[in-house]
C-alpha cells in the first residue's frame, strides 16, 4: 500500500497495491492483490485469496519467493525520483538491517496501521520484515525497496516511505505495486514519485519476462491513494469485495501498462 496521507495505499494486502501474477477468469486484480485480465471500461468483484487473510510479518506467500531473475542490465538497486520545488529529491534503495529502528518507530502511526494487513510492534519485527524484503528479492519475485530524502544523488538521507513491486513470475503479464509514506513526510509529494520511479523501472527490468501490466489496490475509502494512482495513470479498473478483517471495506483495482502513462500528473 502506501500512505501519501492519512488513508493511502499500502503495502501488504494494502499497500496501496499489492501482487500476484495469478490470472482470475474474468477480473482485474483478482482479491486484493492478484491479477487478471481488466479493460478500463469494466468493472468487476473477486474473492479474497487465502494469503491475504493473516496479520503479522509471516513468511512471503509462494508467488513472491519463486519469481524472475533480474536481467544483468537491470539489477541496479537504486533508483532516484526528482527534486520538486519545496521537497528535496528521493532514493529508492534495498532495505537494510539498519533500518529496523527507524522502521518500528514509523510503524507506531495509527493512520498507517490502519491500511497495512501486518503491525510491527517492535524493532525485532521490522528486523525479520526487512529480511523477509531481502530474501524476497534474492527469490525474484518481490523487489521492495526503502524511500529516503536525498540532498544529493545517491546520498542516504531520512527514511520517509517504502516501494515496493511484487508478484513478479517469469511468462506472467502482470505484477502488483504498493508503497507508503512516513507521517513526518505526507504532503511532499512522496508517493507519486516514488511511485513513479518504481513504476518506469519495473516495466524496463522485466519487459522481458512478458511483464505488461502493473496493479494498485487500496481500501475504497483511502481517498488519498486514488490521488496517487492517477496522478501516476493507474486508472480505476474494478473493485474487490471486502472480506473482515484483514480488509473491512472493498478495495479499488487500479491498473497501468507500458504505454499508460508518460510522468506523474499534475492533479
Amino acid at each position: 500500500m502506501d500512505l501519501s496521507r492519512p488513508g493511502a495505499g499500502h503495502d501488504g494486502g494494502h499497500e496501496a497495491a499489492g501482487a500476484s501474477g495469478r490470472t482470475v477468469p474474468t477480473g482485474p486484480a483478482g482479491a486484493w492483490g492478484t491479477m487478471g485480465p481488466m479493460p478500463s471500461h469494466e468493472s468487476t468483484t473477486v474473492p479474497l485469496p487465502a494469503h491475504r487473510t493473516g496479520k503479522g510479518p509471516g513468511p512471503l506467500p509462494p508467488h513472491e519467493t519463486a519469481g524472475a531473475s533480474l536481467p544483468p542490465h537491470e539489477s541496479t538497486d537504486r533508483l532516484d525520483a526528482p527534486a520538486t520545488a519545496t521537497a528535496p529529491a528521493l532514493l529508492l534503495r534495498p532495505w537494510e538491517p539498519a533500518d529496523a529502528a527507524p522502521l518500528a518507530e514509523l510503524y507506531r502511526d495509527e493512520a498507517l496501521r490502519r491500511f497495512l494487513s501486518h503491525s510491527l510492534t517492535d524493532e525485532a519485527d521490522a528486523a525479520r520484515w526487512i529480511e523477509q524484503q531481502r530474501q524476497g528479492r534474492e527469490a525474484g519475485g518481490r523487489f521492495a525497496f526503502a524511500v529516503v530524502e536525498s540532498a544529493a544523488p545517491h546520498a542516504a538521507g531520512r527514511l520517509v516511505g517504502h516501494a515496493v513491486v511484487k508478484g513478479v513470475a517469469p511468462g506472467s503479464p502482470a505484477a502488483e505495486v504498493g508503497y507508503w509514506t512516513a507521517a513526518h513526510a505526507r504532503g511532499r509529494g512522496v508517493a507519486p514519485r516514488a511511485l513513479e520511479a518504481l513504476t518506469g523501472w519495473a516495466f524496463a527490468a522485466f519487459a522481458a519476462q512478458g511483464l505488461t501490466r502493473l496493479e494498485l489496490v487500496h481500501q475504497a475509502d483511502n481517498t488519498a491513494s486514488c490521488r496517487v494512482a492517477h496522478k501516476c495513470a493507474y486508472e480505476l479498473t474494478g473493485t474487490l469485495p471486502a472480506a473482515p478483517p484483514a480488509h473491512p471495506l472493498d478495495g479499488h483495482v487500479h491498473t497501468r501498462t507500458p504505454i499508460t502513462g508518460a510522468g506523474p500528473r499534475s492533479a
